[in-house]
């Protein structure tokens, strides 16, 4: 059974950084494009970063030049850089595959950008 935990998150002034991690522990990590998600209380879950297996990265436009991801296949380590981030960027962030069913989701971490 693979499990996702994510960790990093935290409060955060407009303009600062913060660098998330997800490890998955029991898969084929390294098999998987993996993807970064945020979500807002009453609204869906956006997909906000992919990286696929070979290490091409795609992005949401709100976060486009700001967001890295990257991943360590050795640590089964998926990472987003968030850089200049803006109060619209608070949500909660999760990790998880992208080809077939999601692995079971983690329980997240609490990205709040405010004064």
């Amino acid at each position: 059974q693979v499990q996702l935990v994510e960790s990093g998150g935290g409060l955060v002034q407009p303009g600062g950084s913060l660098r998330l991690s997800c490890t998955a522990s029991g898969s084929n990590f390294r098999m998987y494009a993996m993807t970064w998600y945020r979500q807002v209380p009453g609204k869906q879950r956006e997909r906000v970063a992919l990286i696929s297996s070979g290490g091409s990265t795609n992005y949401v436009d709100s976060v486009k030049g700001r967001f890295t991801i990257s991943r360590d296949n050795a640590k089964n380590t998926v990472s987003l850089q968030m850089n200049s981030l803006k109060p619209e960027d608070t949500a909660v962030y999760y990790c998880n595959r992208v080809a077939g069913l999601p692995w079971p989701w983690g329980q997240g971490t609490q990205v709040t950008v405010s004064s």
